[in-house]
């Protein structure tokens, strides 16, 4: 049987953390928003971590100082109204 072989293409460019428990500010995370986009993931960065929840930066150019509050969980959710408002 014949090896497949992974292009430096086919790696993803990101590092993500998936343990809520060692959730930092600063770490990168794969959220989703499922009203919306089912299991779409999307990439944020952690600004804020608390017992129950997190805040997410989208890393949006257009808007930096946008934040938008997540479930603390090992892919956040975050809701419709926070992501599309």
């Amino acid at each position: 049987m014949k090896s497949e072989q992974t292009s430096e293409s086919d790696t993803c460019p990101f590092e993500f953390n998936f343990d809520p428990a060692t959730f930092k500010v600063g770490d990168s995370v794969s959220y989703r928003v499922p009203e919306s986009f089912a299991d779409m993931p999307f990439v944020g960065t952690l600004l804020e971590v608390g017992d129950d929840y997190v805040v997410i930066s989208p890393n949006d150019p257009t808007d930096p100082d946008r934040r938008m509050r997540g479930t603390r969980e090992s892919r956040p959710v975050v809701s419709a109204k926070e992501a599309l408002e």
